[in-house]
C-alpha cells in the first residue's frame, strides 16, 4: 500500500511538471496578479493566518497553489498543496499538524496555530493557473515573546568616592524574551550613558535552549559624594507585534563612602540658658561616610571627656563647667587625615544664697528706723521681693522701716529670683524686735461701769510690749473675784477677771516690763435692787426681761378671763353673785399674788442665772460665792 502511495505521489509531480511546462509556453499572452503581505506578526503560542490573494487576466482552467517554507540552508519545504480536485497538508513535517488552508474566491489563507520560535521564517505561495499564468509571493513571519520583568540588585558594600576607576554599583536581568530585548540604565530616571573613566555597561546576553534570551547588564560608576541620595534603575525594551514596549525596574540606592570635612556642634538639652544643676547634653556630628570617630575636650586641655557616639552628656553642671568645649573628628580615609574641630562656648548661670543684712534677727525701739538690705551674687540680672506674714510689702533689695511700733515685729522675708530663668530663685529672712513699754489695746484707761448688787461680770485687760509685760490685778470693793483666762505670746498678754458686784468697787489692771509700766482701771457703780441704773457701760440689764415677763403674765390671765367668761355663758359656772364675788376675789388676790412674785422672783432669779457674762469657752457658770485675793 506505501508502494501505490508512492507511485501516485510521483505521477502527481510528473503531471504538475508537465503542467508547468505548458505554461510557460502560454505566459507571454495570460498574466497572475499575487498580493501578500511582507511581514505577519503574531505573539508565540497564538495563532497567526498569512493570506495569499491572486486574480488572473484570463480564466484558468486549472489552479493549484503550493505553500512552503524557507528551511536551513535557504532551501524550501512544501507543507500544502490544493488544485481544483484537492486540497491537502503535507505529512511529516512540523507543520503537519497545525497548519490549515481556507480558500475564498480571492485567494487561499494559511493559518499556523501554537506558533514557536521557529516558525519566524518565510513562508512562500506558489500559484500556477496553466495557460492563464504563474505567480510566487512570500511572507515572513516573525515571532515575539515579552520578557519577564526587569530585577535590580545594587550592590550592598559601601563604595568610596576615592575609587581611581569605575565600581560595580548594581546589575540588572530580564529572562526569557524574543527578541532579544535591551536594558538602559537611569539616575533619578535620567538615561545614563557609557562615559570613558566614568561610566562603564558590561552586557551579557544568553540563549536559553528554548530560544528566549536572557539579558544581564551591569553598571560600573565612579560615584560622588552626592549620590548618596540618588536611586538607579534599569529599563527593557521589547519588541510586539507593531509597537516597543518597557518595563522599569525599581530605584535602588547605593551606600556611598566619602571622608569627613566639617562637623557640626551643637546643644541639645536643655533649651535656653543652662543653668547650675542642669544635665547638659552636647551633640557633635560631621558629614563623612561612615560617621568618623568623635572626641570631646575642653579648650587648652588635652583630657578627653567621656562621650559616647557623638553624645557629651555633663550631669549637674556648675559655673565651673562653662568653657569653650571643643569636638574633634579624625576620618582615616581622608587622604590627608586633617583633624576637623568644632568649637561651642558653654556657659552655666549662677545665682548665690541671699545675703541679709541684718542678719536673723534685729531688736528695735519704738519709733526707731531701720534699713534692711538682701543680696544675692548672680551672673544675671536678679529681682528682689520682700514678704511678710505671706503679703507682698515691698519690692528692691533695701527695704526701709519707719516709726517701729509693735506691729513693725515679725519676721520679713525677701525672695531673689531672676527674671530671665525663672528655675534660679534664693530667699533669706530677718526677724525684727521692737521693744518698748507695756501698751494696752484699749485706748480708754478708765472704764466706768453701773451694775446691780449680785451681779457677775467679766473685765478684760490686753497688752503689747517687748519684753512681754507682766499682769496683776488690784480689786476694792469685792471679795468675790478670780481670774477665769490667760494667754500668753510672745509680745502680748491677755486675762479675763470675774467678779460678783457687792458694792461699789474698782478694779486695775497693772502691766509692766523693763521699759514702764501702763494701767487700766474699771469704776463700778453697785446699784441696789430698788433702784433703776442710769447709766452703765457694761452690765447685764434685766429690766427688758421683766416688762416681756409681765406682759406674758398679763396675756395669760386675759385668756383665763376670757375662758371663765366662755364657761359663764355656757352655764358651767355658779350664776350667784356670791359665786361671781368669789370669782372676782380670787381673780384680784391672784393678781395681786403674781406680780408681787414675778416682780421679786425674776428679779432674785435672773440677778444669779443671767447676769454673768460668758467666759472664753461662751459658757455661763455661776460661780462660788467666796472671798478670793487678786492674783499675781
Amino acid at each position: 500500500m506505501g508502494n501505490s502511495r508512492n507511485m501516485a505521489l510521483t505521477n502527481t509531480s510528473l503531471l504538475l511538471l508537465a503542467l508547468q511546462m505548458c505554461a510557460m509556453s502560454w505566459q507571454a499572452w495570460a498574466l497572475v496578479d499575487l498580493r501578500m503581505e511582507d511581514t505577519v506578526e503574531v505573539y508565540m503560542d497564538e495563532t497567526a493566518e498569512i493570506p495569499c490573494l491572486y486574480t488572473f487576466t484570463e480564466n484558468p482552467s486549472m489552479v493549484m497553489v503550493q505553500w512552503f517554507v524557507r528551511v536551513s540552508g535557504g532551501n524550501r519545504m512544501r507543507i500544502s498543496y490544493s488544485d481544483l480536485t484537492m486540497q491537502k497538508v503535507d505529512t511529516n513535517t512540523s507543520y503537519s499538524n497545525r497548519i490549515t488552508v481556507r480558500s475564498n474566491s480571492d485567494g487561499e489563507t494559511l493559518t499556523v496555530q501554537d506558533v514557536k520560535l521557529s516558525d519566524e521564517r518565510e513562508f512562500f505561495c506558489q500559484v500556477s493557473g496553466m495557460a492563464a499564468g504563474n505567480g510566487e509571493g512570500k511572507t515572513l513571519l516573525r515571532v515575539f515573546a515579552p520578557p519577564e520583568p526587569p530585577v535590580i540588585e545594587g550592590v550592598l558594600s559601601g563604595i568610596s568616592v576615592s575609587g581611581n576607576s569605575p565600581a560595580k554599583i548594581a546589575s540588572c536581568e530580564t529572562r526569557d524574551g524574543f527578541p532579544k530585548p535591551n536594558i538602559t540604565w537611569y539616575r533619578d530616571h535620567i538615561p545614563i550613558h557609557p562615559v570613558n573613566g566614568l561610566v562603564n555597561i558590561v552586557t551579557l546576553v544568553m540563549k536559553e535552549s528554548s530560544g528566549l534570551y536572557t539579558v544581564q547588564s551591569d553598571l560600573h560608576y565612579k560615584v560622588i559624594k552626592e549620590d548618596k541620595d540618588v536611586h538607579f534603575s534599569c529599563e527593557v525594551s521589547y519588541f510586539v507585534p507593531g509597537a516597543v514596549r518597557t518595563s522599569e525596574s525599581k530605584g535602588v540606592n547605593i551606600t556611598v563612602h566619602y571622608p569627613t570635612t566639617s562637623v557640626e556642634l551643637w546643644r541639645e538639652l536643655p533649651e535656653g540658658l543652662v543653668k547650675e544643676g542642669d544635665t547638659v547634653e552636647i551633640r557633635c556630628q560631621g558629614n563623612g561616610n561612615p560617621p568618623a570617630p568623635i572626641t570631646f575636650s575642653r579648650e587648652q586641655s588635652d583630657v578627653e571627656l567621656e562621650s559616647f557616639q557623638g553624645l557629651l552628656v555633663l550631669k549637674a553642671v556648675s559655673r565651673a563647667d562653662s568653657g569653650v568645649y571643643e569636638c574633634h573628628s579624625l576620618d582615616q580615609d581622608a587622604l590627608d587625615e586633617d583633624e576637623v574641630v568644632e568649637t561651642m562656648q558653654l556657659t552655666v548661670h549662677y545665682l548665690d544664697p541671699a545675703v541679709v543684712v541684718p542678719k536673723d534677727s534685729e531688736v528695735m525701739l519704738k519709733g526707731e528706723s531701720l534699713t534692711a538690705t538682701c543680696n544675692a551674687l548672680s551672673s544675671l540680672e536678679t529681682s528682689t521681693v520682700w514678704f511678710k506674714d505671706g503679703l507682698e510689702i515691698g519690692r528692691g533689695h533695701i527695704l526701709q522701716l519707719h516709726d517701729a511700733t509693735f506691729d513693725t515685729a515679725g519676721q520679713y522675708d525677701c525672695e531673689v529670683t531672676v527674671p530671665s530663668l525663672p528655675g534660679l530663685q534664693t530667699s533669706g529672712s530677718v526677724n525684727i524686735i521692737v521693744q518698748g513699754a507695756p501698751q494696752m489695746k484699749d485706748a480708754e484707761r478708765e472704764i466706768e461701769l453701773t451694775e446691780r448688787v449680785g451681779v457677775w461680770v467679766n473685765l478684760t485687760c490686753e497688752v503689747r510690749g517687748h519684753p512681754k509685760p507682766a499682769i496683776t490685778w488690784s480689786i476694792t470693793g469685792s471679795q468675790s473675784w478670780r481670774e477665769v483666762v490667760k494667754r500668753e505670746t510672745a509680745d502680748q498678754i491677755y486675762s479675763v477677771v470675774m467678779l460678783k458686784v457687792s458694792a461699789d468697787t474698782v478694779a486695775t489692771c497693772n502691766s509692766s516690763n523693763d521699759f514702764g509700766i501702763e494701767t487700766e482701771t474699771y469704776n463700778i457703780r453697785s446699784i441696789p435692787f430698788s433702784q433703776t441704773p442710769t447709766a452703765r457701760k457694761t452690765s447685764v440689764d434685766n429690766s427688758g426681761v421683766i416688762i416681756v415677763v409681765i406682759i406674758v403674765s398679763i396675756l395669760l390671765l386675759a385668756i383665763l378671763g376670757s375662758i371663765f367668761y366662755f364657761l359663764y355663758k355656757k352655764g358651767k359656772l355658779p350664776c350667784g353673785r356670791s359665786g361671781k364675788q368669789e370669782i372676782i376675789n380670787a381673780y384680784s388676790t391672784k393678781e395681786k399674788t403674781n406680780k408681787d412674785d414675778i416682780v421679786v422672783e425674776m428679779k432674785a432669779k435672773k440677778t444669779e442665772e443671767s447676769v454673768l457674762l460668758k467666759g472664753v469657752n461662751g459658757e455661763n457658770k455661776p460661780p462660788t460665792d467666796q472671798n478670793t485675793t487678786p492674783s499675781s
